[in-house]
């Protein structure tokens, strides 16, 4: 369980009684008994509540809502309140607050302006900190800590004179000496050798593409001076209260975070998920991808679904509905995914603010005729049926590996073509998701024991253990696929010289010569001789040779015609196929299906389309996880897969019927069915 105070799956959402007269909170409590909430994360924007001046603390208000909850038996994952800063602090201390790269202040009248170097914040962060835990560590009401609030999400650079001298702190401690960094930057390019430490800055408005290893260091700089933030507030929280779990929300595919890092320092990941309902079914399966990276962040444990909305957000320029039974179809594909706790933003609509319109539990007409609050109520009970999947875990055989500093690399400036690092994950990630297979999102350099196959898209930067790991992966029997562009560069964005992809030139059997990009809307073609087809490729097209790799496409067309476009590769008692081009979505599917076949990774069940399956485990217990994302009813065969759905206490056997957008949550009772099968 992710907290001892609550051995059920958390539900609730973000509650903000500071927004609203004291009278409405008891109405709030009777309400979030009504709806089965358990769970409310208080106190997120109320650091101007908490502390009206640098000397005073108003915590009286902040007590009677905690004892409120505590009386109704609704615990508290409490905030630290620190995600925006009161408009007296940058007042008094106006270097709390961000400069961007063109030297321009951010001022108080949103959220985030602040600093995360200013050590003016800091010190009055941590001053808050120490207070809520000391005044909150034996309330019976708290269960949980929420540290901040999505780090870096309208403020993710800050250019001024603290962050600065931070950077270049964090510079000094990285490369020890000048002539380290010079060498790593490349300084002896465009005369930008650096003579004192005080000379660097961080990359602001210049004439042409600023330096690329300075660029990345800072992306690494700030992502690393976010978690510092993070980390401090949590030690603060540790001393006080070191049975109190501790977690802060990330935002999924968020690049300016390294979330693995973070992940570290945390005792359960949690994430914010918003997927768009115009897109159609492209939605559940980016929330899927998002659900898999927080899950696989922290493998051991389950996770938390922090914030969603019930009906539409306030941000988009056009806000879609969730149509009636949707919030309840993706409430419960969080937990299909490994989640123990389905939150949402938030409690009670605001009746003013920037996010007015976005939607709530309790939305401004009520709750009497709300349908809204019928679904969350009617989900609040079905969430409370499915006690027995707490502490269980997804278990996957293929993964695909994905790292920060590739994602910085391949999107700095001055590149042979673009690539959008988040989109091509989200391609393959969709493969695996259409098809039931769990795949976890892994760094290059971890251990990869526990996989079959691996799949390493556009991995741009590599460094060299990394990429030896991948090579005793495959050694040892495993299977793995990467793409054009991988392994171009070191970790200091240097070219690892030799042929590309000079680390990974071994276990491919292979080396490029050059690449040919495509223009927007060229196509090649690529004819695969085995199966006697031709199909269209795009975006880019590698020149490579085999040197041991077998070829299982050529290029038909240009001056490369004849030449190795998709290839294998024998190595050890595995194999490495290597794609040197952009397959379009149903010829990408055919090589992934031969791959995965290579690699005996099969679905979890085979189902109809639009039909999401997936199994959680814990001490020989199984959970199998039935969704229908269609609009028509859908019959899916359990082969050996038998047991009593957990929402309906009925048995189940055989062929079972979902309704559209149905939901079966079955606790496995035994047969033959084993994980990875299709059995």
């Amino acid at each position: 369980m992710l907290s001892p105070k609550l051995p059920k799956i958390f539900y609730g959402g973000d509650y903000n009684p500071e927004q609203w007269p004291e009278p409405v909170w008891r109405e709030d409590v009777k309400l979030m008994r009504e709806a089965g909430v358990n769970l409310v994360s208080v106190g997120i924007f109320s650091w101007a509540r908490l502390q009206p001046n640098e000397k005073t603390y108003t915590f009286e208000w902040f007590d009677r809502v905690m004892d409120l909850l505590a009386e109704n038996g609704i615990l508290a994952c409490v905030a630290t309140a620190t995600a925006s800063t009161p408009a007296w602090m940058s007042k008094k201390y106006p270097d709390v607050l961000a400069v961007d790269a063109q030297g321009k202040t951010y001022y108080p009248g949103a959220r985030q302006h602040y600093s995360p170097c200013s050590p003016t914040y800091r010190r009055l962060a941590a001053a808050l900190v120490r207070r809520l835990a000391a005044r909150y560590a034996k309330h019976p009401a708290l269960a949980a800590w929420h540290i901040n609030n999505e780090y870096g999400c309208h403020m993710s650079a800050c250019h001024g004179e603290a962050s600065t001298r931070a950077f270049r702190g964090w510079l000094r401690k990285k490369y020890r000496s000048l002539e380290a960094l010079n060498e790593a930057w490349g300084t002896a390019f465009w005369s930008q050798h650096y003579y004192g430490w005080d000379e660097i800055l961080t990359p602001r408005r210049a004439p042409y593409h600023p330096n690329p290893t300075q660029q990345l260091d800072f992306r690494r700089f700030m992502s690393d001076a976010f978690l510092e933030l993070c980390v401090m507030e949590r030690d603060i929280l540790r001393a006080a209260t070191p049975a109190v779990p501790i977690t802060t929300n990330f935002m999924g595919f968020f690049e300016p975070l390294d979330y693995r890092r973070w992940a570290r320092e945390l005792d359960f990941t949690s994430w914010d998920s918003y997927p768009d309902p115009a897109t159609g079914h492209a939605a559940e399966a980016s929330a899927a991808s998002g659900h898999d990276l927080t899950r696989s962040l922290k493998k051991d444990r389950p996770w938390v679904l922090m914030e969603q909305v019930t009906s539409q957000v306030n941000w988009r320029p056009v806000n879609v509905l969730k149509r009636p039974g949707v919030m309840r179809l993706w409430s419960l594909q969080a937990i299909a995914r490994g989640a123990d706790g389905v939150m949402f933003f938030q409690w009670r609509a605001s009746l003013g603010g920037a996010e007015k319109f976005h939607g709530a539990l309790v939305p401004h007409a009520g709750t009497k005729q709300s349908r809204v609050f019928r679904e969350a109520k009617a989900l609040g009970a079905e969430v409370r049926m499915l006690g027995p999947v707490i502490g269980s875990l997804v278990r996957s055989r293929a993964a695909i590996a994905m790292d920060w500093n590739a994602w910085w690399g391949v999107g700095l400036d001055s590149r042979p073509g673009r690539i959008n690092y988040a989109a091509t994950l989200a391609e393959f990630h969709r493969y695996f998701f259409e098809r039931n297979i769990a795949v976890d999102f892994v760094h290059p350099g971890e251990d990869l024991g526990d996989y079959d196959l691996v799949v390493a898209p556009a991995l741009y930067l590599l460094a060299a253990k990394d990429a030896a790991n991948l090579e005793r992966f495959v050694a040892r029997g495993g299977v793995f696929l990467t793409t054009y562009f991988s392994g171009i560069v070191d970790e200091n964005e240097r070219i690892v010289p030799g042929g590309y992809p000079a680390d990974l030139r071994r276990v491919l059997g292979l080396w490029v010569e050059e690449w040919s990009p495509c223009v927007e809307g060229e196509t090649k073609r690529v004819r695969f001789a085995k199966e006697g087809r031709t199909v269209a490729c795009s975006h880019w097209c590698d020149v490579l040779h085999l040197e041991g790799a077998k070829a299982l496409a050529t290029y038909a067309e240009d001056f490369f015609a004849g030449t190795p476009a998709l290839t294998v590769n024998e190595f050890g008692r595995g194999a490495a196929y290597y794609a040197g081009t952009k397959f379009e979505t149903e010829d990408l599917a055919r090589v992934l299906d031969g791959v995965c076949e290579r690699a005996k990774v099969a679905p979890v069940l085979r189902a109809p389309k639009n039909v999401e399956v997936t199994l959680r485990e814990k001490d020989g217990g199984r959970f199998l996880f039935l969704l229908n994302h269609g609009v028509q009813p859908a019959s899916v065969a359990l082969g050996g897969f038998a047991g009593v759905d957990l929402l309906t206490g009925g048995r189940v056997r055989g062929t079972v019927k979902l309704e559209p957008l149905g939901v079966r949550v079955v606790a496995v009772d035994g047969g033959s069915a084993r994980a990875g099968t299709g059995e």
